[in-house]
């Protein structure tokens, strides 16, 4: 055994002693909240125990996580005889709760604190946590599965290189901008699934960030079999303006210096369609509010990732041939028909071009206006044909176009007279 622990200062042992006995009853005191028989006292002497052993030296915390163990097989067993019951939760906190006070007694104090709090709120969330679990899809299960596959299992071993002589396609590259756009897609849904039952005005948020196309097309189709379709302008248009932020936040991702080139434009697009969803709501009064969920797939499936890969490769080699070709009149054209299919498909693709310097920032920027207005004009026919009220397409027409206009004519005058470098200070 070694002897050194008899030379430390009372000092650093008295702080270590507090901290280990406030852990073991922060966990304690919750488990006394739930009516189990090991309680604060419980708790604080296992905490204080492994920090002593820590402090003792190696064997001495060998041995305790023995006693420990011991301990909880005695507390099982008891229980079994008389409630045929186990404490499984219970038996693990003592022994993370033992880790912990080991960790304090090797001088470590924010991850046991933070372990501690962490640890707590897993019990004390058990109701939440249990309902979570019961009301989750099997999709959705499968959809977490497959985000870290994608991101921690194949991400790792994909080549950082361009793998044809051309340079045209590096497999790295297309399978981050998967990562972005799977990553974005499932927080979203995830938000869209909380926040669902406030009505289709989230919905239509929450939507617009994961698949626009796909929102407009279920709003406009929940907004016209429940009466409302008086709503429908406010729905598209709050579509509309998540979809202008998901695409200037993936290009501010993968090429930060784009942001002088979409930021002007996508944020006076977003004013006017603000103004207009102001000007409607004052004008329709307190009429009748939206009700009900969205009913969106799961954003992470194999066919949607290999459909956005696919996409994702065919947009940067295609536009990687066509501003070899054409300049960059040949890759805004890529925007605008990649726009019609997937927004944030082409912003990655472009964005990425522009972080390996196949093309300027500004390019870039300019890819992810073209697309982004793209797909605002590609959300029209879908309205067209869903809404029946000619009054109210009328209306809508009449607010994406003036949308798109402003949004032009803001490129053009920040292209001439750089209003964003000049609002960036660059």
């Amino acid at each position: 055994m070694d002897h050194e622990f008899l030379h430390t200062p009372a000092g650093p042992i008295a702080l270590k002693m507090a901290v280990a006995i406030c852990i073991g009853m922060l966990i304690g005191m919750e488990r006394k909240w739930s009516h189990k028989e090991a309680g604060i006292r419980t708790f604080s002497i296992i905490c204080l125990l492994g920090m002593l052993s820590a402090v003792i030296g190696q064997n001495m915390i060998i041995g305790s996580m023995i006693g420990v163990f011991l301990l909880i097989i005695a507390t099982n067993t008891r229980g079994l005889m008389t409630s045929k019951t186990l404490e499984i939760t219970t038996s693990a906190a003592l022994i993370v709760n033992y880790v912990l006070g080991v960790m304090v007694g090797l001088g470590h104090i924010f991850t046991p604190v933070a372990g501690a709090i962490v640890m707590t709120m897993l019990l004390a969330l058990k109701s939440e946590l249990n309902r979570f679990a019961g009301g989750l899809q099997l999709s959705e299960i499968r959809s977490a599965i497959l985000l870290g596959l994608i991101g921690f299992v194949i991400y790792p071993i994909m080549p950082d290189r361009y793998v044809d002589r051309w340079d045209l396609f590096n497999p790295s590259d297309a399978w981050v901008s998967i990562i972005a756009i799977a990553g974005i897609g499932f927080v979203n849904y995830v938000f869209l699934r909380i926040f669902s039952t406030g009505g289709l005005y989230l919905g239509a948020i929450f939507g617009g960030l994961v698949n626009s196309s796909a929102t407009v097309a279920e709003v406009s189709s929940r907004a016209e079999s429940s009466g409302l379709t008086s709503k429908m302008t406010t729905l598209t248009l709050l579509t509309t303006i998540a979809m202008f932020g998901r695409n200037l936040l993936i290009a501010t991702l993968f090429s930060p210096a784009s942001i002088t080139g979409t930021l002007m434009p996508l944020l006076a697009m977003t004013l006017v369609a603000a103004f207009f969803i102001f000007r409607d709501k004052v004008t329709e009064g307190k009429a009748a509010e939206p009700t009900g969920t969205l009913k969106l797939d799961s954003p992470i499936a194999v066919g949607k990732v290999l459909n956005f890969g696919l996409l994702f490769i065919l947009i940067q080699v295609g536009g990687t041939l066509l501003t070899r070709f054409f300049g960059s009149y040949g890759l805004l054209a890529t925007g605008l028909f990649g726009g019609l299919a997937s927004s944030a498909s082409t912003t990655a693709a472009a964005a990425t071009m522009a972080m390996h310097g196949k093309i300027t920032a500004s390019l870039a920027g300019s890819v992810t206006i073209v697309s982004s207005l793209a797909s605002a004009v590609v959300n029209l026919p879908i309205v067209w044909k869903t809404i029946k009220d000619k009054q109210v397409v009328r209306r809508l027409t009449i607010e994406i176009m003036a949308v798109i206009i402003v949004g032009i004519t803001v490129v053009v005058l920040d292209r001439t007279f750089l209003l964003s470098d000049m609002l960036l200070g660059r």
